[in-house]
């Protein structure tokens, strides 16, 4: 019983997956999409599902500071809606504020380069938001 961690922003879509038991989560990779075809994520996302066996998939929910939604939280529910209706998934939305960050301070101090750490960034966070949410369970 695997659990997917999505970082979903507005040209890709990082991705972790827990651990069997769900104590730990993992990077797997960063999907590109187009977020004005929500579907265009679709064909990746039943891979990593098929191929990971997953039961519920934990969508960052990105608040501003003061704890309401903005626009990019209302694409980022509307995708977890998505989620649901097109794989017939349990959703949870987590917030995710300052994970991105969060993730961009712990490259910099392993001291990655700017060009790598583009690469990594949406999984990492993405791992942050799956982990945030196993710790919390």
């Amino acid at each position: 019983m695997k659990i997917m961690g999505l970082d979903v922003g507005s040209k890709t879509i990082g991705v972790a997956v827990s651990d069997e038991l769900g104590w730990t989560a993992q990077g797997i990779t960063t999907i590109n999409w187009d977020e004005n075809d929500i579907e265009s994520a679709d064909s990746q996302l039943t891979e990593i599902l098929n191929e990971h066996n997953i039961v519920k998939v934990v969508v960052g929910l990105p608040k501003n500071m003061n704890g309401t939604i903005g626009e990019r939280g209302e694409a980022c529910m509307k995708f977890a809606e998505h989620i649901e209706e097109r794989f017939n998934l349990e959703t949870v939305l987590w917030d995710e504020r300052l994970t991105t960050m969060a993730a961009e301070r712990v490259l910099l101090e392993a001291d990655v380069s700017r060009k790598k750490r583009k690469k990594v960034i949406d999984k990492m966070a993405a791992m942050m938001i799956l982990q945030g949410y196993l710790d919390q369970k």
